[in-house]
């Protein structure tokens, strides 16, 4: 047990394959330089990443968890699902994914042409170009429009057109968080709630999600957190607690668009035990895998 609790782990990255800025195999080689033992990838809406980690990880002797990160909608709240430990040849769960990033293709098409009604001279096929591995999210669009000289920073591009019900942002087609459990276990994986402070609830709604959760197959919840104070962490401890819930931890790293957030200790203060992922192994190994 002591060993378990002086090896650190990050279970919330993101790469390339989504909105990080190092590619999966930067990713890794980061990670063990961070001092990490092991890092579970969780891309936002895709598992290709995976595929170009795992040699990296192999190699430099890093256990990595097969993650991924959903992007969902309760009653006009974001809520993201983390699923870990998924089974990447599963094919039923492969064609669902893709048919959510198909989804987000439709999005971002419409979205370059708000964008080109105002002016900016930008397009899909460009962006494929300019980031031909990544799946296209609003981090690449304002990553290309300050790059082209059109807008002066990414601060600017989310505050002007793309963020929330600004006059270029288009919303996404998103599941329930209670169909995105349904999609990991059919992927043979964990779903966990990601940093439920970010939902904003107050305490008697929070509780009323997790037991609707927890009935639908949730598996764990997310307690230790870049952004949490040590109240927050205390309070989701003791709610997973209450509901019988395992616990996972991870920075939300995505590289410099996020500088602020540091891989495996956050904005500086974040430590992850081994011990955290120990039991999310055991879990999975009793309960998915018997």
């Amino acid at each position: 047990m002591t060993e378990f609790l002086s090896r650190r782990i990050d279970l919330h990255t993101h790469s390339t394959e989504s909105d990080g800025t190092m590619t999966p195999q930067e990713l890794m080689k980061h990670a063990k330089e961070s001092g990490l033992s092991a890092i579970a990838l969780t891309d936002h809406d895709t598992i290709r990443g995976l595929a170009k980690a795992r040699p990296i990880a192999d190699s430099l002797g890093l256990e990595l968890i097969p993650g991924v990160e959903l992007s969902t909608d309760y009653r006009g709240k974001e809520v993201h699902i983390l699923g870990y430990y998924i089974d990447e040849e599963n094919r039923e769960f492969l064609d669902r994914l893709g048919d959510f990033v198909d989804g987000r293709d439709r999005r971002n098409e419409k979205m370059v042409a708000r964008l080109r009604q105002e002016g900016f001279d930008i397009t899909m096929q460009g962006l494929y170009d300019e980031y031909p591995d990544s799946v296209v999210t609003r981090a690449h669009f304002a990553r290309y429009l300050v790059e082209h000289g059109f807008v002066k920073d990414r601060e600017t591009v989310f505050a002007k057109y793309l963020g929330d019900d600004c006059r270029c942002y288009v919303p996404r087609e998103k599941i329930t968080p209670f169909e995105a459990i349904q999609l990991i276990q059919l992927g043979g994986g964990l779903a966990f709630f990601a940093h439920p402070v970010l939902c904003h609830m107050n305490q008697q709604r929070l509780h009323a999600f997790i037991g609707e959760l927890k009935s639908a197959g949730l598996a764990g919840m997310e307690a230790v957190y870049s952004m949490n104070t040590p109240g927050d962490e205390a309070n989701m401890r003791k709610l997973a607690h209450e509901y019988d819930l395992l616990i996972s931890g991870g920075s939300d790293f995505h590289g410099s668009n996020k500088p602020h957030i540091q891989l495996g200790t956050g904005r500086g203060n974040l430590c992850i035990p081994y011990d955290i992922l120990a039991k999310i192994k055991e879990f999975h190994a009793l309960t998915v895998q018997g």
